[in-house]
């Protein structure tokens, strides 16, 4: 794995990690820990993570673009003492240390000039990797006939913590499989795509 630290002395992040695929224990930790972005931990300012992921996304999405690459997804979160914002990009070739490096140059004054996180923070820059996380509804739009694997909060009425299927359809409420399995949304902590070796 390539790894990238830049040290910003006059600015509220503390590092810039660029993240190159997904099986590392960096990415292995966001994985287990994609739903706590939208927890509603309230922080300085009454914001809560969800809030300042909306409002960073609505930012730096049209400098992204405008530089040819996708913004798949924005996570704002607590881990121990630190906050992290991580940024994920994709572009249909692929993303590579290059890519994160310049889209972090590309953002970084706008994040420091709109001063949303008033807490230090670290900032990661990431291609979502193989196995992606769904966490929104373009993710799963975009994945429909594509197998996934659902993790619960708790164990469901037919004592299952976990579901791997093909994606069939979706709505406010639920998501559903093939084979007619229907989960609650609400009782869902992560989904995420199946990549077969």
């Amino acid at each position: 794995m390539l790894y990238k630290n830049i040290y910003r002395k006059n600015a509220k992040k503390l590092a810039f990690i660029g993240k190159i695929g997904y099986n590392n224990k960096v990415n292995k930790k966001r994985q287990k820990s994609g739903s706590k972005s939208h927890s509603c931990l309230v922080i300085k300012g009454g914001y809560t993570l969800a809030n300042i992921e909306e409002k960073v996304e609505s930012l730096i999405k049209p400098k992204i673009e405008n530089i040819g690459y996708e913004l798949y997804d924005v996570e704002y979160s607590k881990e121990g003492k630190n906050y992290y914002l991580r940024v994920f990009i994709d572009k249909p070739e692929g993303i590579d240390l290059t890519d994160c490096e310049k889209v972090n140059d590309e953002i970084n004054d706008i994040l420091d000039e709109a001063n949303y996180i008033k807490e230090q923070y670290f900032l990661e820059v990431s291609s979502p990797g193989i196995e992606r996380i769904l966490r929104k509804d373009k993710h799963l739009e975009k994945n429909i006939g594509t197998e996934i694997n659902v993790k619960l909060f708790k164990k469901d009425e037919n004592g299952n913590k976990e579901y791997q299927g093909i994606l069939k359809s979706f709505n406010e409420n639920e998501i559903e499989l093939e084979e007619d399995i229907k989960i609650e949304r609400k009782n869902i902590a992560q989904i995420k795509t199946i990549y077969h070796w």
